[in-house]
């Protein structure tokens, strides 16, 4: 199998991450900070690892900070559920995932209101300035993806960031996309929330994601239950990581995420990036030449983009193309990627598209067969041709 559906989670995953879910598993199989006995005790301390190693990979200012969530989209619930009072006003970009805009719109009936800023891909002024008009007097945060999961648009963080700070507003960035794979510093972007996933380009388990804030303390509860600690209780601990971490933790899926965030700084991001970006630039050449190939973005190109990379092929449905793809080995995300309003802004609202992302293990031949796959779909196929080679929508 071709396995180029790394946008939605990471595979295969490195053989320290495998070993570090066994190891938790048959060693560490008992509950951290539950006991005073020996395996339980060990079980905290890696817990405590991870909660360092992320940390410092983020900026965040201490283990702390970091929060275990099951995924991105439960850390930024935590957030919006847990921060905003009924009047606040949000801005949002008009690339966000559904993790977003359904918090939001479920928290419109409780008198919270959004506004969203138009993304103008390669121009960071342009769209800053955006952010920037759609800020109201009741402004109280400002959420921005920073890379789109469905066609891989870099968002200028550090500058909204920047912005948010001058205004006195709060900032959250959904890395779903790019933790891993761009550098991100909390404090020199100016991050105050900062939510991932931890099966993407971290390239740990599934459910298994983090929320890293120096707020967590100030935020209500999205949840209530035991902690471990303050047992006589009967409110929550205002103090973190425990205010947000109710219940038995995912240990065995923590500790394959401390071997994936390992595995990362190991390789380093920004190598793994440029193998990825000049994989995702070899489709993109080589897409483009071929007939009835619909692209929507210009060549990846490095500061601008992670390397995702949507597509269609005339005369398919997206979910036909990928279906077909699929028969033929070729593992690929179709449809609307819960981002129907990246689309929207792209224009393929009515389509969908095929999506294609790489990973730190895809290899340069396998991107050459997919292209020769592709061929050979669409000879098939007998494209009508209405489109001229490497048209971009």
């Amino acid at each position: 199998m071709i396995y180029l559906d790394n946008a939605a989670t990471t595979w295969p995953k490195p053989p320290a991450v495998l070993a570090a879910v066994d190891n938790g598993m048959r060693r560490l199989g008992s509950n951290p900070g539950r006991g005073g006995y020996e395996m339980s005790l060990r079980s905290s301390d890696a817990i405590y690892e991870c909660r360092k190693t992320a940390a410092g990979l983020f900026g965040a200012p201490g283990p702390e900070c970091v929060v275990f969530t099951q995924n991105c989209t439960h850390a930024i619930n935590i957030v919006l559920k847990g921060m905003l009072k009924p009047g606040d006003h949000v801005v949002v970009s008009n690339l966000e995932h559904n993790a977003v805009m359904r918090p939001l719109n479920a928290l419109k009936e409780k008198g919270i209101t959004y506004s969203v800023a138009k993304v103008f891909p390669g121009n960071d002024k342009a769209t800053v300035s955006s952010f920037a008009m759609a800020v109201n007097v009741n402004t109280r945060l400002i959420v921005c993806i920073h890379a789109s999961n469905v066609f891989g648009t870099l968002l200028p963080i550090r500058e909204i960031g920047a912005l948010a700070k001058s205004r006195g507003i709060l900032f959250l960035v959904d890395a779903a996309q790019s933790a891993g794979l761009v550098p991100i510093d909390m404090k020199a972007c100016g991050i105050d929330f900062l939510c991932m996933p931890g099966h993407k380009g971290l390239y740990g388990p599934m459910s298994s994601g983090m929320l890293l804030t120096p707020y967590g303390e100030a935020l209500g509860t999205l949840m209530e239950g035991g902690t471990g600690s303050s047992s006589l209780a009967m409110e929550q601990p205002d103090y973190m990581p425990e205010r947000h971490e109710s219940g038995t933790l995912n240990t065995a899926a923590i500790f394959g995420l401390k071997a994936g965030m390992d595995f990362v700084k190991g390789k380093g991001i920004d190598r793994i990036y440029q193998h990825e970006l000049g994989l995702m630039s070899r489709l993109y050449d080589r897409l483009c030449r071929m007939d009835g190939v619909i692209l929507y973005t210009p060549r990846p190109q490095a500061g601008t983009c992670v390397p995702v990379l949507s597509f269609n092929l005339e005369g398919l449905d997206s979910t036909e193309a990928a279906a077909i793809l699929g028969k033929r080995g070729v593992a690929l995300r179709a449809g609307y990627h819960c981002a129907p309003a990246a689309h929207q802004a792209y224009g393929t609202l009515e389509t969908g598209t095929v999506r294609a992302a790489p990973s730190a293990f895809t290899q340069p031949g396998e991107i050459d067969a997919f292209v020769k796959i592709v061929g050979q779909v669409m000879k098939n196929q007998g494209s009508t041709m209405q489109n001229p080679r490497g048209m971009i929508k």
